[in-house]
């Protein structure tokens, strides 16, 4: 008589890590807005004051009447548009994990929101609703690459994150290893 060894915890359970807001891209636009939007409040603040507070610029020569509180305006919006992309950063907006977990015969999708009373996002569905795993590929001007999930009785979910799309080497390696692993066709390659 043979037995069987074990399933270890780590062959019944698989994770996909997402990543979120927190992005290098996200961490470049976010300081350079802010810098931009920093700069023109401080050229009109400095017209409309008579004080120079821009050491390297002489705003000092703009009117305030229209240049200087059109700046300020500017400088404004892109101080405003600079503590969002700020907030979508430190809130980490879009990251989670996708979870298949064999043992409990649970898929477990989720993903982090704005704050409030739904700030995570989660969806639960059974191992054995899933019916394919499908794969988009749309080149152009707006590529996209995505992962979904085939699920009965439900709409295709999406799996991988948002944003720029990813490589196709790492698309094809994940769907490859996501279909593997829980022995569903794949559709669309």
């Amino acid at each position: 008589m043979t037995s069987t060894p074990a399933m270890k915890k780590e062959d019944q359970v698989f994770r996909q890590d997402i990543l979120g807001s927190r992005r290098f891209s996200n961490y470049f636009w976010a300081v350079v807005v802010t810098i931009g939007g920093t700069g023109f409040f401080l050229a009109s603040l400095s017209s409309y004051t008579g004080t120079n507070f821009l050491p390297f610029a002489n705003p000092l020569e703009l009117i305030f009447l229209p240049q200087g509180l059109a700046m300020g305006l500017y400088g404004t919006a892109g101080i405003l548009l600079a503590t969002y992309l700020w907030l979508t950063i430190v809130w980490n907006l879009g990251s989670g994990y996708n979870e298949f977990d064999k043992a409990t015969k649970e898929v477990k999708i989720f993903r982090w929101g704005f704050p409030g009373k739904n700030r995570n996002v989660q969806l639960t569905c059974k191992l054995d609703d899933v019916q394919a795993v499908k794969v988009t590929l749309k080149e152009g001007l707006n590529p996209k690459r995505a992962i979904y999930l085939r699920v009965k009785g439900m709409r295709d979910i999406p799996l991988t994150r948002v944003g720029q799309p990813i490589s196709l080497s790492s698309l094809e390696t994940q769907a490859a290893e996501l279909v593997r692993f829980l022995g569903v066709p794949l559709e669309g390659l």
